[in-house]
């Protein structure tokens, strides 16, 4: 019957009651009988010394590791109990991670940190920038800022920006029908400044020759107009060719016999939002007046062009 089966079916399985449980069926062994016949497979129970837990050991297969024995819940955590191993919800996002109050306090000195460098920029910029209207009026808190430790010994723009505005001036004696007349001051930096104006691709003679010939000039001849050595007049020669040059192209009904030439210095305004007062009355840097001689004229830089090529034949 189905209940003598399977009080059968237990006890061929270890012979044990319907209230007790194993974990591990009994193994069976075999006495000497093959599968094709003979008596049956005969149980063999462990000794009454030996527990259930040497008993499955000795029934495992070797090199399997097998459970844990029944009885130490010690080595089975508890979940309740147990330590969480998953990552927090806080951890690795930087200030994100900490409390209320520190983050406060870490947004403070982060923002006070910033400000100190931003101040401390501002302040190595307008030590090393050239003269302007705020250095000159904070001109000491710059530098009990900047000495002894953050001392800079160099400058943020060299040669510093060019802060007045110079033009060359002439004027010719000219010898005509009427007799000798003296004409009126003739802007020649006008002239290049209004070539230059409009003009998307200027000429390099409009914008520098008459400029660095000036810089040149004054660079080589001291206060009194007097020239440093042969560059003082060899800057001589080249203004007179290049006004010579210029006056070529306006006529003035007669051959020109001297010309005098003056520069005229005058100061950029400071802005409306400024305090400072700055002069914007020009200043004159007036020549000696300079004969006239063939070589000045720009006929004699073509013959002497020509004389050269014809001496290298």
């Amino acid at each position: 019957m189905i209940d003598g089966d399977r009080g059968g079916m237990d006890s061929d399985h270890g012979g044990r009651a319907d209230g007790e449980k194993r974990a591990w069926p009994e193994i069976p062994r075999r006495n000497g009988a093959g599968s094709s016949g003979g008596p049956g497979p005969e149980v063999v129970a462990p000794p009454p010394e030996q527990t259930d837990t040497a008993a499955d050991a000795a029934a495992e297969p070797g090199g399997i590791p097998g459970p844990e024995p029944y009885g130490r819940r010690d080595s089975v955590p508890d979940p309740a109990t147990a330590p969480s191993t998953a990552p927090s919800r806080r951890e690795g996002r930087g200030i994100a991670g900490l409390s209320l109050p520190y983050q406060i306090v870490a947004a403070l000195a982060l923002s006070v940190m910033g400000l100190v460098a931003c101040g401390h920029l501002a302040m190595v910029f307008l030590h090393v920038a050239p003269s302007n209207t705020l250095t000159k009026q904070h001109g000491e808190r710059i530098d009990d800022w900047i000495y002894p430790e953050f001392e800079q010994n160099w400058k943020l723009f060299a040669p510093n920006p060019l802060q007045q505005n110079i033009a060359v001036h002439v004027r010719a004696e000219v010898e005509g029908a009427d007799g000798r007349i003296t004409t009126r001051w003739m802007s020649l930096s006008h002239e290049d400044g209004q070539a230059i104006r409009g003009n998307p691709l200027p000429s390099h003679v409009h914008q520098n020759e008459l400029r660095r010939a000036w810089d040149f000039y004054t660079g080589s001849h001291d206060d009194e107009n007097r020239p440093r050595g042969l560059r003082g007049e060899l800057s001589e020669r080249y203004i007179r060719r290049i006004v010579m040059l210029r006056l070529s192209e306006h006529d003035y009904g007669g051959t020109v016999e001297r010309i005098q030439v003056r520069s005229s210095v005058r100061s950029v305004g400071a802005p409306p939002w400024s305090a400072e007062k700055i002069s914007t009355e020009p200043n004159y840097r007036v020549l000696p007046w300079w004969t006239v001689t063939p070589s000045d004229l720009p006929e004699a830089g073509a013959d002497q062009v020509s004389s050269g090529a014809e001496a290298e034949k």
